[in-house]
């Protein structure tokens, strides 16, 4: 594998990451949003990755593997029922629907996607250095 696939790899593991982060950003802004009904209230919505291969790479013989983002699902988790009937958004029933978004779960989400961008940031740089190191040795 060329060292140039391994900036291919690390920007695609960057991109999912970067998705992860929003998602995980959307999640936590509508954690504590209220609706009048199931339709209308927000659920926890998480990527899907796949691993990828590079055409390319497969062309040339060897295999790079990257990642792609097959989508962003809803969470199928039950949402918050409350009773609140004097409650402005209540239904007709008196209840209110909160989303189904854990904030301890979404922090953890938070933080491993954050170091796993920054773990593929890191790659990249090591590759650009041992690129240079060798660019370097061509020139004695």
């Amino acid at each position: 594998m060329s060292l140039f696939n391994v900036f291919d790899i690390a920007g695609t593991g960057m991109s999912a990451q970067s998705v992860r982060l929003n998602t995980t950003a959307s999640n936590l802004s509508n954690a504590n949003t209220i609706s009048s009904s199931v339709d209308e209230t927000y659920r926890a919505r998480h990527p899907v990755f796949a691993a990828e291969l590079t055409k390319a790479a497969a062309a040339q013989g060897g295999e790079s593997v990257g990642v792609k983002v097959l989508g962003i699902v809803e969470s199928d988790k039950p949402l918050q029922v409350e009773y609140s009937p004097g409650h402005p958004m209540a239904d007709k029933e008196g209840y209110i629907y909160r989303p189904n978004v854990n904030t301890v779960e979404e922090m953890a989400n938070m933080i491993s996607a954050s170091r796993a961008y920054q773990t593929n940031v890191q790659i990249a740089d090591a590759a650009k250095t041992m690129l240079s190191k060798t660019i370097l040795l061509g020139q004695r």
